[in-house]
């Protein structure tokens, strides 16, 4: 009898369209889980091609489910209301919701990932300065994201904008969470150093 193979990151697409449905009804506030969506929207088919185009380890696309699932429950509530926030708050002893800056960080851990596979497939970079492309990409790319929040943000409708933005107050919060994803995406690049995983 042959043996039925799960192809792993169907599941894992699948797993992703149901729970961002469940989580689409009746969200905390609407207009901001659109604009939290808009992520959504534009990379999830760009995921779904690299499928077929130029399929990704399971390992990479586990760590795109895992960044993508923290997003989406975030758009729900939006990222400074998330009851879980509020719980490390509470326990923590912080005032202001930390959700934000935790997803931060672990963009900058699970891209670094992500796009070592890419330059591993597509480029001949070696050592350090392959280390160094991979960091610059994920510095770069939560850049952008930064900037295109805020352009979106400002651009809203009054009032409901300043909200999707999720400063709670604080001013630096834009150069925290960018130094956080850049944190992230050092310390797995110095982690895979210190344990050998380059290839």
């Amino acid at each position: 009898m042959k043996e039925k193979h799960i192809n792993f990151p169907v599941v894992l697409f699948f797993i992703f369209v149901g729970t961002w449905v469940l989580l689409a009804i009746n969200p905390l506030y609407r207009f901001d889980w659109f604009l939290e969506n808009i992520v959504v929207f534009l990379f999830t088919p760009l995921v779904v091609l690299s499928y077929f185009k130029f399929r990704l380890s399971n390992r990479a696309y586990f760590l795109i489910f895992v960044f993508g699932m923290l997003h989406i429950a975030a758009a729900h509530y939006t990222y400074g209301d998330t009851p879980w926030g509020d719980w490390l708050s509470s326990f923590f002893g912080w005032e202001r919701n930390h959700y934000d800056r935790i997803v931060h960080f672990l963009y900058g851990v699970l891209m670094t990932v992500v796009f070592m596979e890419f330059v591993e497939r597509w480029t001949s970079l070696q050592g350090f300065l392959r280390g160094l492309f991979i960091f610059a990409l994920v510095v770069a790319t939560g850049a952008l994201y930064e900037v295109a929040e805020f352009i979106v943000g400002v651009t809203a409708e009054p009032g409901k904008g300043l909200g999707f933005l999720g400063f709670q107050g604080d001013v630096w919060d834009t150069q925290k969470d960018m130094f956080l994803q850049s944190l992230g995406a050092l310390a797995t690049l110095c982690a895979m150093s210190l344990f050998s995983r380059w290839k």
